[in-house]
């Protein structure tokens, strides 16, 4: 998993004690992250019927690699929702260039294949930006929830 290191630096930094993977798919970030400290770790994902209950505000929310294949008429919902599920920080990749894979209706699975300058308005419409950082495939970014302590 690509930014569990990431996650695992910001969790250590911000001493982050509960963990929302929104989006978890097969809870690879909780088998790959490696805080300094006991966690509790909650996988929240529609697709997968054991992690499908609607989960509670957590410190941080972690939505990596989801925000793409997200129905773009959906997509202020699920902005929304992870705004009042976001405590403190989220951390949140988007992949703007096309997938590999393609849905049965023939559709690229990255439905939304849009640059930052798009993406950052609506993310930061919710949310105050920590941390920006472009990567080969799109970018990720740090955020806190307004008003939140983050220090």
């Amino acid at each position: 998993m690509q930014f569990a290191p990431l996650v695992t630096a910001f969790i250590n930094q911000f001493g982050v004690r509960r963990v929302l993977d929104y989006g978890a798919g097969k809870g690879r970030l909780a088998q790959n992250i490696r805080p300094d400290h006991e966690i509790s770790m909650t996988f929240y994902d529609p697709a997968v019927p054991a992690w499908s209950t609607l989960p509670g505000p957590h410190e941080m929310v972690a939505c990596i690699d989801v925000l793409e294949h997200i129905e773009p008429d959906l997509l202020d919902n699920v902005l929304d929702h992870l705004a009042v599920l976001t405590e403190r920080l989220g951390f949140f990749t988007v992949h703007t260039g096309p997938a590999v894979k393609t849905l049965s209706d023939g559709r690229n699975a990255h439905l939304i294949q849009m640059p930052p300058s798009w993406w950052l308005p609506k993310i930061l419409d919710r949310f105050e930006l920590v941390t920006f950082q472009r990567t080969g495939a799109g970018f990720w970014v740090l955020v806190a929830n307004r008003g939140a302590q983050i220090s």
